[in-house]
């Protein structure tokens, strides 16, 4: 395994992170666990839940993923062992609205922590993360920005800083970051922390061959203000594993099971994946080999995070850190953006 600094910190985290999304729907508590077992075996440390997972979100499932690292938690002893990251929701919606309608304050915050402590059977929460911003914006699929008049949100970053202080000085949690984040909003997070408040050290976005948008702006604020990506969705919901172009995605695969989520589902996004698998196969390699190995490479990226709900997923996902890319595989992966560029946003 490969290690990397959290931004600002001495805290080392695996290059690659265990996601854990669809622990509590798509996968057991059983499952859950020999997740975490492997991983920790294989040097992997660094650990992502969410206070609204399983995904999709939903009021009978909602917390039990973090429940399910929970139980692993005292089960092991192993808290000592692992770096541990979870996520607020910002803005609510229809599709939230069952964890809270209120916005991001001091008392939603420390609600929140102390909800998720107790599914988590522990005392802190080493990254702290908030999951998506609570202004109007273009996050979640949506291409460009366009102001909405329907946005009544009222600048609260200083707000939110000041609440996060809080509790980073209660000792619930250790550290503080950003995710589904434009170049606006963490430049702002950034200009408030000048104020003597905590800095947000980490912004975890979708990154992956077929939406490379954080190489925008993005990669820029990344690399010249240290914050480092925890980039998500790196196999594009399994769409670059290829089981889809090669028609051999179970029943179980998640796209077949929650059809909703068709961010990487495009005519655009089959073609590109389509040459992006035969420069894999051409150079003796998966696709997906080749999907992480690439996002592993970044220089702006902190760490990985992979999830599978299949354990011989988790083992070839953890495995693509053993891999490098050639300067010549890389140009041909770079041919394919160059003329599809972005097809996922």
């Amino acid at each position: 395994m490969k290690y990397s600094n959290l931004p600002n910190t001495n805290i080392k985290v695996s290059k690659i992170c265990l996601g854990t999304m669809t622990w509590g729907n798509q996968n057991t508590e059983e499952e859950g666990h020999a997740q975490m077992d492997y991983a920790i075996e294989n040097g992997v440390n660094f650990f992502d839940t969410a206070e609204m997972y399983p995904v999709p979100a939903d009021s009978k499932t909602q917390g039990r993923t973090s429940k399910i690292i929970g139980t692993w938690l005292k089960k092991t002893g192993h808290r000592d062992k692992i770096i541990l990251a979870s996520k607020i929701i910002g803005r609510s919606s229809d599709y939230s609205a069952h964890i809270r309608t209120t916005g991001l304050n001091s008392d939603s915050i420390k609600e929140a922590i102390d909800n998720e402590l107790k599914r988590l059977q522990t005392d802190y929460i080493d990254l702290y993360q908030i999951h998506w911003p609570e202004r109007l914006t273009n996050t979640f699929g949506i291409r460009d920005y366009k102001p909405s008049p329907e946005d009544q949100w009222i600048d609260n970053f200083n707000e939110v800083l000041h609440a996060l202080e809080e509790q980073i000085k209660s000792g619930k949690i250790r550290h503080i970051g950003i995710s589904n984040e434009k170049a606006w909003g963490t430049m702002r997070y950034m200009e408030e922390s000048k104020k003597g408040l905590p800095r947000m050290i980490t912004i975890q976005n979708a990154y992956s061959l077929i939406n490379r948008v954080f190489e925008g702006d993005m990669a820029e604020v990344s690399l010249r203000e240290n914050i480092g990506l925890l980039a998500y969705s790196p196999m594009a919901f399994g769409v670059l594993s290829g089981k889809y172009i090669k028609g051999i995605a179970g029943d179980d695969a998640r796209l077949k099971l929650f059809p909703r989520f068709a961010r990487y589902s495009s005519e655009q996004c089959t073609e590109a994946t389509k040459r992006y698998l035969k420069i894999a196969e051409d150079n003796n390699m998966t696709l997906a080999q080749m999907s992480l190995a690439f996002v592993n490479q970044q220089t702006f990226l902190t760490s990985n995070i992979i999830g599978a709900t299949k354990m011989e997923q988790l083992k070839e996902n953890i495995d693509s850190i053993n891999l490098t890319l050639s300067d010549d595989i890389l140009n041909q992966i770079n041919a394919v953006h160059n003329v599809i560029p972005n097809p996922a946003t």
